[in-house]
């Protein structure tokens, strides 16, 4: 009657095992660590950067526990926070030699302590919150006007473009605020113009102003393309900005849109506000320029006489390259960047669409420089770098353009997202900033332990007491459903925060509920005269669509936070929504598993410790009759 099969039991001690593997990193902590990335993005982190790390700190007699090279860059573990400190400062020196042009960010960081038997099996721990870590925090308001002016400037060298090629002559194009002003000699041509503008404009609202002396077409961006702007704006810098956190090894940024023109920042564990401000405002440029080829032109600029409207500039390789200060066409002109393959001899290449201004002028431009070479730059903080050089081989047309040549698929691929990505789309502000300090975070933790430590202590005394035996079956399954939520949370990966902690103090006393729900209903079967074995099969019987119900419209709520929640309360709710499913499982599946094992085989079985049973003075036909 109460036993289960085979498998269930199987099953639920894998589940035990595995729940114990996820959870055990958790408790090993962090190791201080220093990350080394690039500042640069044409500047790669490779295993002679890992090298070069190892060699300077061997020079300067600092032990270490490990160094590491991943996607984010170098990472060297140390045994203190004296001693990260010092590789730190060590590091920056060696590898930042000119202050004012960092080709690398040294950053302090935080990694795992777990063994690597644990970390081969994924099992990692729970990312900690900018509360519970410490951090920084970020609120930055996006210029929407400066998204739709810079719009408004890219349309009308469309606009002008299109009517030249349609031999529409006007008077002057010009933008006043956000609108476009078109003037014209005459209806007839502005008609025209009206028609075409309807035709190849859907986004612009196009009305007819002046007299017939003065015909004008004054174009304005259309409410829901405005909106679409804005939208594309948040998107764009929110790629960005998590392209640029990168380079602060940030376990688990937090980048996320707050309202219709506002994002928010969380980096927890950085504590360098003036370079996470530093990188997080940085601004960065494409521009393509012409090489400088004059024989002699090179060998002159490096002797400090560069040819007039002349500037150097350095490749990939770290070879100089002299540039024409002339900007041929700026990213602003760009609105695609794939990476691809070059069909004729199959090296990794890039893709690049222009818009339609952008796309007559290099049509232009290459069809006047057929066999000479075309720099593509970036340029930040003043600072320029050759992305690529390529010869220009033939006249290229349709806005499509072709960068190939000494690249690779990976280098490839950096340099699409670079170009697609490497700016933002419209400026931003930074409007609020807060700062946590790690001891805060320390504090946080201490508190949100105890305080789920004294109340799984408090239930298990009081459980224990008055249900005796099942009071300590029913302890056993929420230890258990304890252990499953923090290795289902550390096999997701997700942050922990003070109100996640709130969430599993909540969901240890609402899982505490199941069991005494079965508990009361197994004394009530008792109460009437029913076998301890049969009372105990049936009270988990009847008692399991209780306790479904009740978790059900909990979940319902958890849901409803989760969907329409944001920041912290999300948080809250995946962590109450992942407890009511272990707490079903737990005070379920395996409170049963223990009590079969416990009762289970006793044919004979004449009595239950489950506390003190109170008994009517009525026998048991006068209670059945009753009900």
């Amino acid at each position: 009657m109460n036993r289960y099969p085979l498998w269930k039991y199987v099953t639920v001690a894998i589940a035990l095992v595995l729940g114990f593997i996820y959870t055990l990193p958790n408790f090993f902590g962090e190791s201080p660590a220093v990350q080394v990335s690039s500042a640069k993005a044409t500047l790669k982190v490779d295993q002679k950067t890992e090298a070069r790390v190892e060699e300077v700190l061997q020079a300067a007699g600092i032990a270490h526990n490990g160094i590491q090279l991943d996607f984010n860059g170098v990472k060297t573990r140390f045994k203190d926070t004296d001693t990260q400190l010092k590789a730190k400062d060590l590091l920056e020196k060696a590898f930042n030699p000119d202050v004012s042009d960092p080709q690398y960010v040294v950053a302090l960081n935080l990694l795992s302590a777990s063994p690597a038997w644990l970390t081969s099996l994924h099992a990692l721990p729970m990312y900690l919150g900018l509360d519970l870590r410490g951090g920084v925090h970020f609120l930055l308001q996006v210029d929407m006007k400066g998204a739709v002016t810079k719009r408004l400037d890219s349309t009308s060298a469309d606009l002008r473009t299109q009517l030249r090629d349609k031999n529409l002559r006007h008077a002057g194009l010009s933008r006043e605020g956000e609108r476009l002003v078109i003037k014209f000699r005459d209806t007839e041509t502005r008609d025209k113009a009206r028609n075409l503008l309807a035709d190849t404009q859907p986004d612009l609202s196009v009305s007819e102003q002046g007299d017939a002396s003065e015909p004008r077409l004054v174009a304005t961006l259309k409410p829901e393309a405005q909106k679409k702007i804005g939208e594309f704006a948040i998107k764009q810098n929110i790629t960005t900005l998590h392209n640029r956190i990168n380079e602060l090894g940030v376990a688990e940024p937090v980048i996320q849109q707050q309202g219709a023109d506002r994002i928010v920042v969380q980096l927890p564990g950085v504590q360098d506000t003036a370079k996470a401000k530093d990188i997080l405002g940085r601004t960065a440029t494409l521009e393509i320029r012409m090489v400088d080829d004059s024989p002699g032109g090179l060998e002159a600029a490096l002797n400090g006489s560069a040819p007039f409207g002349t500037e150097i500039y350095k490749e990939r390789g770290g070879q100089p390259l002299l540039v024409k200060k002339q900007v041929v066409l700026t990213g602003d002109r760009l609105t695609d960047a794939q990476p691809g393959f070059d069909s004729q001899t199959q090296e990794p290449a890039v893709h690049l669409t222009l818009d339609s201004a952008g796309a007559r002028i290099f049509k232009d431009v290459t069809r006047e420089s057929v066999g000479k070479r075309m720099a593509i730059l970036l340029i930040e903080k003043g600072k320029g770098e050759v992305v690529t050089a390529p010869v220009i081989r033939t006249e290229i047309g349709g806005g499509r353009v072709q960068i190939s040549g000494r690249m690779t698929t990976s280098e490839a691929n950096d340099t699409a997202l670079l170009l697609r990505a490497g700016s933002l789309a419209a400026p931003m502000d930074i409007i609020e900033e807060r700062t946590i300090g790690p001891s805060l975070g320390a504090e946080n933790i201490k508190k949100g332990f105890h305080s789920t430590m004294w109340g799984f202590a408090a239930i298990a005394v009081f459980m224990i007491i008055y249900y005796q035996m099942f009071g300590v079956v029913s302890v056993l399954a929420l230890a258990s459903n304890l252990l499953f939520l923090v290795a289902i949370l550390s096999l997701l990966q997700a942050t922990l925060t003070l109100p996640g902690i709130a969430a599993i103090a909540l969901t240890l006393g609402m899982a505490i509920d199941a069991n005494v729900l079965i508990n009361e209903r197994i004394r009530e079967e008792l109460r009437v005269g029913m076998p301890p074995q049969a009372a105990i099969s049936e009270g988990y019987e009847r008692a399991f669509a209780t306790i479904l119900d009740s978790n059900i419209t909990t979940l319902i709520a958890g849901l409803a936070l989760l969907i329409f929640g944001s920041g912290p309360v999300r948080g809250f709710a995946v962590v109450h929504c992942l407890g009511i499913l272990t707490s079903i499982f737990s005070s379920v599946v395996v409170s049963r598993a223990l009590v079969n094992v416990i009762y289970g085989r006793r044919k004979k079985l004449t009595s239950v410790a489950i506390g003190q049973i109170w008994k009517p003075g009525n026998d048991a036909a006068t209670v059945n009759a009753g009900k």
